[in-house]
């Protein structure tokens, strides 16, 4: 058995996503002892912005007259594609960043979803167990005053779920910029209700991740 991780976080010492994801891939590795696990860090190793651009325009090049950022790229997005397709398992660790997806996980995605076996005409992640953590700095859950800000989670369900037919579960912490913005100081104790039920979602979607026996692709 073997599992992907991939994180987002540019702050890893106090990543909150991170936190979450280790819970997860902590009960993970208590089934699989064994398992593999292939770790991608966004932060410590981003992909560069040019080489979507390099890896799309390459399509109407002919072969041998690619230039060498081309190659590049479309190298890179197998890689990618390879440690998807090449685990039983994926774990995404995705915090929301100015009300939208990190630019460090979109710069992935695109990259990676050059690559054929992925892209909408390809089937090769249909059905995966993949468990996505992400964390929101406040609340934008219906009814309060920011209900709609949060503008990363539906198009990372939508992408995963919709596009690359994964079979997700979704962990999500809001309110993590309490006790670090005195702003929320009023939140602390809903806060950390909301902490508390993520880390038990964490692991739980953890067991069930464990217990799947993956398709993975020959």
């Amino acid at each position: 058995m073997s599992l992907f991780r991939l994180d987002a976080s540019i702050l890893p010492a106090t990543s909150a996503s991170r936190s979450l994801a280790d819970l997860v891939e902590a009960e993970w590795t208590a089934s699989h002892p064994d398992s593999i696990v292939t770790r991608r860090d966004l932060a410590a190793d981003p992909v560069p912005a040019t080489v979507w651009a390099d890896a799309v325009t390459s399509k109407f090049v002919a072969e041998d007259q690619r230039s060498e950022q081309q190659n590049a790229a479309r190298a890179l997005a197998a890689t990618f594609a390879d440690e998807l397709i090449g685990a039983d398992a994926l774990l995404f660790a995705v915090p929301l960043y100015n009300y939208g997806v990190s630019q460090h996980f979109k710069t992935w995605f695109d990259l990676a979803y050059t690559d054929p076996r992925i892209d909408p005409e390809g089937t090769a992640l249909n059905g995966k167990p993949a468990t996505l953590v992400t964390v929101l700095g406040g609340n934008y859950a219906p009814g309060t005053p920011k209900e709609g800000w949060d503008h990363s989670t539906g198009w990372l369900r939508r992408v995963l779920e919709d596009v690359w037919g994964l079979d997700l579960r979704v962990v999500q912490r809001p309110f993590t910029l309490v006790g670090v913005n005195p702003a929320l100081d009023a939140f602390t104790e809903v806060a950390n209700e909301l902490k508390g039920k993520a880390e038990e979602s964490a692991r739980v979607y953890g067991q069930e991740l464990a217990a799947t026996r993956g398709t993975k692709v020959a």
